[in-house]
């Protein structure tokens, strides 16, 4: 673990907070994100952090509702070898219920070849993608949190320009955080703040 400075961020207009590294930066600062979603990003890493709110997927199971994310997340990217590596059984999120009705989560961790933007395949990078869903069931709502971590940087995709291509750095040798826990403390810390944030639902 990394002596990396954590501070409490604001999200959604202070509704949620939540801790992860000052090194990410808010991607609102520099251009237009969807009300639904908060974007942070380490341009110095290629590393982004992102924390979406959902109408509640009733279709899906809580069982692997994450890895249903992931495939979702893996198929909306055109994503290319997608692999699932692990995912976690439900876990109760107490601090999370509303009314007494219990929310959850579940976890669950691939790794695929994803482009850029409007990049095309021949600039594909390859990405270890981290996602978590808490299912406020309270307030029908799927929250979603998804770590970007660079595996192998393709000299031809626009990534190259800012961290060089060929294998990323770890995040260990740069004294760095691993994305890994970036996503563990953003979990361990995430707290809502005014449930009126999701409206007529609560």
């Amino acid at each position: 673990m990394s002596g990396e400075l954590c501070s409490v961020r604001p999200l959604f207009g202070g509704a949620i907070s939540t801790a992860f590294p000052q090194r990410f930066e808010d991607v609102s600062n520099i251009r237009q994100v969807p009300d639904h979603q908060e974007v942070f990003v380490d341009p110095s890493r290629d590393e982004s952090l992102i924390f979406e709110l959902l109408d509640f997927k009733t279709e899906v199971g809580d069982i692997g509702s994450a890895s249903w994310f992931l495939n979702d997340l893996a198929s909306e990217q055109d994503a290319e070898g997608f692999q699932l590596i692990e995912q976690s059984e439900v876990i109760e999120a107490p601090g999370l219920s509303y009314r007494n009705i219990p929310a959850v989560a579940t976890t669950a961790i691939g790794e695929m070849a994803i482009s850029k933007g409007r990049q095309g395949r021949e600039a594909q990078n390859l990405v270890r993608v981290y996602v978590a869903n808490l299912r406020l069931k309270g307030v029908d709502t799927d929250v979603l949190v998804t770590a970007y971590e660079p595996i192998l940087i393709n000299p031809l995709s626009e990534s190259a320009d800012a961290v060089g291509s060929g294998l990323a750095v770890p995040a260990s040798q740069s004294g760095k955080m691993q994305m890994c826990d970036v996503i563990k403390q953003s979990l361990s810390t995430f707290k809502v703040n005014d449930w009126s944030l999701f409206g007529s639902s609560a």
